[in-house]
């Protein structure tokens, strides 16, 4: 698959996460969150454009509350990017695609 994004679970989140050789940018989001849902596309966008440079990856908190604890998730979306399995970045809030890419630029 092309530009795929990962959905992660608490059972599979350690090992994606670490063994990425590449950034990986998590979106922790939830089904009924607008922004969301808004910002879906946009990483869709973004995981094809930037496939073999970042990985994009999303934690339903829903379903994982516990990865939501232990990063500390108090809104969402909120958008980490982990290097070597470290958080390196987050990003809170809904974002245009040009802003995100310019946030995420230190990493592309």
């Amino acid at each position: 698959m092309v530009g795929a994004i990962t959905n992660l679970s608490e059972t599979t989140f350690d090992e994606e996460v670490g063994s990425s050789t590449e950034p990986m940018l998590v979106d922790f989001w939830a089904e009924w969150c607008g922004p969301c849902k808004m910002l879906a596309p946009i990483l869709e966008e973004i995981a094809n454009e930037q496939e073999g440079v970042l990985r994009i990856a999303k934690v339903d908190v829903d379903q994982a509350p516990n990865l939501a604890r232990r990063f500390e998730v108090m809104s969402i979306p909120t958008l980490i990017v982990f290097n070597d399995g470290t958080p390196a970045k987050r990003l809170v809030g809904a974002k245009g695609k040009h802003q995100l890419l310019d946030e995420l630029s230190e990493f592309l």
